[in-house]
């Protein structure tokens, strides 16, 4: 077909290996949060410790990335001071540790559809502590948005069966944390020119969040896990579940990386509703139309916050390429002008 029809072709790949890799996203995020809960419940395999869970993960997840960095090659290492690390890693991984840990907790007291509900104010959560640290800039519009899905996500608390006050405590605690993370990233990092991937972030953090969690599962799980002389560690279980962790953060590397940010939290919500419909059917968990309602309106925000980003970053990207184009225009008239200015030298002597 010539030029037309293989330039054709290549946009069908492109677009199918976009699918491809939001549909491993899905299928790994998915299969890491059902697990999570499977494992922690009590009334399925009956291993209430989210602590040592998250453990397990950031020691399987650091060795990982310790041997694609080091041992493989196949990432490159970030150059990073000891002070650095001290002064901007470290404070990333207490917070991460934090968040895992809180939202880990929260599995053993609510259902996986009303975590996903509450998962919804994490665009509030940010902006606001966007805010707070001055990396936003307080617009009314936004707010009223942001108003808006916390009120969706109210109207589906109220909803909420089997609504328990300790487990929404710890499910908004781990959105704090994690807000607080993802905005620190920006202030200790990515304005020091620091960019790193899911593998170079798990070398530099894991290790960072195990050291961290280590002081309270001595104090809050070990003394229970002592007790607990029936358990016997099922490396299938537990080695299997690492590693899903561990895909995740490399989809997340590939979805990132080969699409975009937008394409990841628009997959995010096709992953939610999902969750849901999966915790409603299968798990039999208990979803009411005020539930959906409320998850329904919170829904429409995240997707008007999501929209209204793309299209601030369509119009800076816009007033870049205007910028650039005005510059080489210069450039060029600049050019010109001195060879006329040579040719008129030349004809002059």
């Amino acid at each position: 077909m010539g030029k037309g029809g293989s330039l054709s072709d290549g946009v069908i790949k492109k677009i199918l290996l976009s699918y491809t890799y939001v549909a491993i996203w899905i299928f790994l995020s998915f299969t890491v949060i059902v697990y999570n809960k499977y494992i922690l419940d009590k009334k399925m395999y009956n291993w209430p410790f989210p602590i040592s869970l998250t453990m397990i993960h950031m020691s399987f997840c650091a060795t990982l990335a310790f041997l694609l960095i080091k041992v493989f090659k196949v990432v490159e290492p970030v150059s990073m001071s000891r002070e650095l690390y001290l002064s901007s890693v470290v404070p990333i991984g207490a917070l991460y540790s934090l968040s895992l840990w809180l939202s880990n907790s929260a599995y053993i007291y609510l259902s996986v559809s009303f975590i996903q509900m509450l998962k919804a104010l994490m665009p509030v959560a940010v902006y606001s502590i966007g805010v707070l640290f001055k990396k936003e800039g307080f617009k009314t519009d936004t707010m009223a948005n942001m108003l808006s899905i916390s009120l969706g996500v109210a109207i589906a608390a109220y909803g909420e069966a089997k609504f328990d006050t300790w487990g929404v405590m710890l499910q908004l605690g781990a959105v704090a944390f994690e807000a607080t993370r993802l905005v620190m990233i920006q202030i200790l990092l990515t304005s020091k020119g620091i960019t790193l991937n899911p593998i170079t972030s798990l070398y530099y953090v894991a290790p960072c969040c195990f050291v961290f969690l280590l002081v309270p599962w001595i104090f809050v799980e070990l003394p229970v896990l002592k007790e607990t002389s029936s358990f016997h560690f099922n490396f299938v279980i537990f080695g299997t579940n690492s590693l899903c962790a561990f895909a995740l953060n490399l989809a997340v590397f590939l979805l990132v990386g080969k699409t975009s940010a937008l394409t990841m939290n628009v997959a995010g919500v096709v992953k939610d509703w999902l969750l849901i419909a999966f915790s409603w059917s299968v798990i039999k968990d208990t979803v009411t139309p005020i539930n959906l309602f409320g998850y329904g309106l919170a829904f429409l925000g995240v997707a008007y916050y999501n929209h209204s980003k793309l299209q601030a970053l369509k119009a800076k990207e816009a007033q870049k390429k205007a910028a650039q184009a005005d510059e080489e225009g210069g450039r060029l008239l600049e050019e010109r002008e001195s060879e006329g200015t040579d040719k008129k030298s030349e004809s002059q002597n």
